[in-house]
């Protein structure tokens, strides 16, 4: 006889499992029955390392001069202090995930090697993480000589005949302090 325990269990088990194959069906497609579009949560872990930042440093610096053009590293180690992890990934609605991963090594105190594959500039950095993509086309600000000439020639303005008298009329006010 299966006692009632055994029944509990497995229903706890068929429900996780419920759950999984839920999990997987939302994995495939981003939308149930294509009408609903499930929140997916924006999870952005890390420091932020561009190819502006990793070029302010070279290898001779101190820990401290590292920390102030990089921030603090998110993994350090007990057992490999002479190793700082930067570790940057992000998984955001509308673009694809990404991670990167900057490794440094020290000697002692002084920075000796970076090793720093294929980082993104700040403005490619940008670019990639915005699911809003922006037209590379700068709109012209300046005419060019010809399209200056091609413009009407405004008409002069009419002399005025003589100028407007801005003193207003005098009132009688008495004095703010008291004459001395």
């Amino acid at each position: 006889m299966f006692r009632i325990e055994y029944l509990g269990l497995l229903g706890a088990l068929m429900a996780v499992s419920g759950c999984s194959s839920w999990q997987q069906s939302l994995k495939t497609s981003d939308n149930i029955l294509g009408v609903i579009t499930p929140y997916r949560v924006e999870v952005v872990q890390g420091n932020v390392v561009t190819r502006e930042q990793i070029e302010l440093v070279k290898p001779g610096m101190n820990r401290a001069q590292v920390r102030n053009v990089l921030g603090s590293p998110l993994l350090t180690d007990l057992f490999h202090e002479n190793r700082w992890d930067y570790i940057f990934t992000i998984k955001r609605q509308g673009t694809e995930p990404q991670r990167r991963s900057v490794v440094l090594m020290f000697d002692g105190d002084t920075l000796k090697s970076i090793d720093a594959p294929d980082l993104p500039g700040e403005q490619d950095f940008v670019a990639s993480i915005s699911p809003i993509k922006v037209s590379n086309k700068e709109p012209k600000l300046e005419l060019t000589e010809e399209q200056r000439k091609a413009l009407p020639i405004p008409p002069k303005p009419e002399p005025a005949a003589s100028a407007p008298d801005f003193s207003g009329p005098t009132r009688p006010y008495p004095p703010l302090e008291a004459a001395k």
